[in-house]
């Protein structure tokens, strides 16, 4: 389903943005009187989403060897409703998403880091990755919860 890194980001991206919309809808609702409670639900699944396209940002971005500004650039993008879109868009364009997973090392001079070589061993046991992903993406969110909403209360 994954094959290369552009799936994966657009998928991801697609999905911060329609939680978004589900956020903003159960924003709407509970001002014309509906319970809070969708307010809840909507904003837990859009800051569930919301980590995960972070994690998922960075890992592309450590594949497709972004420069830091464009790596920082597609994980500020969610802070904006729908923004991610656009990025996805122009990353294409841009040729940043073009090709695979490097899954073996090449004779270019970042394959030789230790983080490129500890990605790359990553990617090629990547039902371990997804785990490691998901267990990160719930830990912080479980830790944001703890510290309340954005806003407090």
């Amino acid at each position: 389903m994954f094959r290369t890194p552009y799936s994966l980001y657009r998928v991801l991206a697609i999905a911060e943005a329609i939680t978004w919309t589900i956020l903003i809808a159960a924003l709407i609702a509970r001002a014309v009187g509906a319970p809070a409670l969708l307010v809840t639900v909507g904003g837990s699944i859009h800051g569930f989403v919301f980590l995960s396209y972070g994690a998922t940002a960075i890992l592309v971005a450590f594949n497709q060897r972004w420069s830091i500004g464009v790596g920082i650039l597609a994980v500020a993008s969610a802070i904006v409703p729908y923004a991610t879109i656009p990025m996805e868009i122009w990353l294409k364009r841009t040729g940043r998403l073009t090709g695979e997973w490097r899954l073996e090392a090449s004779e270019h001079p970042q394959d030789r880091t230790w983080y490129d070589r500890l990605m790359r061993w990553f990617l090629n046991h990547a039902a371990l990755l997804v785990v490691l992903i998901v267990v990160a993406v719930v830990a912080l969110y479980v830790i944001l919860l703890l510290i309340g909403p954005p806003g407090g209360k």
